[in-house]
């Protein structure tokens, strides 16, 4: 029959990760070896507290039900300790009932906030390159993006002075992401601020990304947007255990911040699913209990994972600095390649490699590729070689 795609569907490009993941598949169904270090899905396994922590809850049959505590505001409980995590991490307080909603991971709240606030033809700020549902979530509820282009010599900052006034006339969110996906970059405080000063002044909701803020190196501790003065009054911050704890599978994350905001996005979350598991709630409590431990250990071992890949893309002729921040390496691709797609179709026919083309991540991402440190050390030196034997 003769049906077809809306067209806001028709505007969404394909999805990178799909695209990268039927390639994998056809590699692997060739029985060839492949070495992942695409995809962002961390390779250890979800923290044993954590899994009997869900294993406890979900033998109690109350646990069996619609999670509809509070309004589909999530368990009051798991928000509390939420509450209580934002206050030890970052000196940032919260209200559990109002300022705080937990969610089927991040990046289901990312997508829905634009129902939430974006009429037809209203404008996103995204930094390009950038995490895509940024962009899918503005396309689907009818708005337009205005790219914010991340390069080098301004660290991956959006210069926010460059947007035209036209722009901003029409704009409603702003999206921010430090430490950032794909780049790996940082932000100081003073970068937290200009944005507040920015929002203020025009009026924008401010919807920060913090899922990569818990991978940190050599004593780095990134900061929250919700702790700069006048954060809280003009946006919210969303936050991820996929990465946190390896619990990418479980799907549950929160956003906290504008009491306004929050109730925005709950009210589309309740006309749309019916919350997080309460046993997944439970087990998110657990989570950011042995947080601290769990990530002593995983941030050594991304660190280490980080030193072999970085040295040894050195040796092989990049320039590549190592980055202080989330599991990713984001790299210029060799002097002689232009194309960031061909450059990886090349690595995976070649060396059995995955990696992420930038320019799956935006126009500016161009001339880059993307490395995910979610395979061993012994994986990441052999990977090395591999790329040795064909470059």
């Amino acid at each position: 029959m003769g049906f077809e795609f809306a067209d806001r569907l028709k505007k969404l490009p394909p999805y990178l990760f799909v695209e990268i993941d039927k390639a994998k598949r056809k590699a692997r169904a060739e029985d060839r070896d492949i070495i992942d270090l695409g995809i962002g899905d961390p390779d250890e396994s979800t923290p044993k507290e954590v899994v009997e922590a869900l294993y406890k809850a979900a033998r109690d049959s109350k646990n069996h039900h619609y999670p509809l505590d509070q309004g589909n505001q999530g368990s009051s409980i798991f928000r509390e300790r939420i509450a209580r995590w934002y206050k030890e991490r970052f000196q940032v307080s919260l209200d559990p009932e109002k300022e705080i909603l937990p969610l089927l991971g991040s990046k289901e709240g990312i997508s829905h906030m634009p129902f939430a606030f974006i009429n037809p033809g209203d404008i996103s700020l995204i930094p390009d390159p950038c995490y895509p549902p940024y962009k899918s979530g503005t396309i689907m509820a009818g708005g337009v993006q205005h790219l914010m282009p991340l390069i080098e010599e301004n660290n991956f900052l959006p210069d926010l002075n460059k947007i035209d006034k036209a722009v901003l006339e029409k704009a409603k969110i702003i999206y921010i992401n430090y430490p950032n996906n794909p780049t790996s970059a940082i932000c100081e405080k003073g970068f937290f601020e200009d944005v507040v000063i920015f929002a203020k002044k025009y009026n924008l909701i401010v919807a920060s990304d913090a899922a990569y803020s818990e991978i940190a190196f050599e004593g780095y501790s990134p900061s929250s947007f919700l702790k700069v003065e006048g954060g809280k009054d003009q946006g919210v911050e969303f936050h991820s255990l996929s990465k946190t704890c390896n619990m990418t599978g479980w799907r549950i994350g929160f956003v906290c911040g504008n009491e306004k905001i929050i109730a925005g996005i709950a009210k589309v979350k309740s006309n749309i699913d019916s919350g997080v598991f309460n046993a997944i709630q439970m087990a998110g409590i657990a989570a950011l209990d042995i947080a601290d431990k769990h990530l002593e250990r995983m941030n050594k071992v991304y660190q280490e994972r980080r030193d072999a890949l970085v040295d040894g893309l050195n040796k092989l002729g990049w320039v590549i600095k190592k980055p202080k921040a989330t599991f990713y390496v984001w790299a210029k691709l060799p002097k002689k390649h232009k194309s960031s797609i061909e450059f990886a179709g090349l690595v995976l026919d070649k060396a059995d490699i995955v990696i992420t083309p930038g320019i799956g991540f935006g126009a500016s991402g161009e001339g880059y590729v993307r490395f995910a440190l979610t395979v061993s050390k012994a994986r990441i030196q052999e990977a090395v070689e591999r790329l040795r034997k064909i470059l």
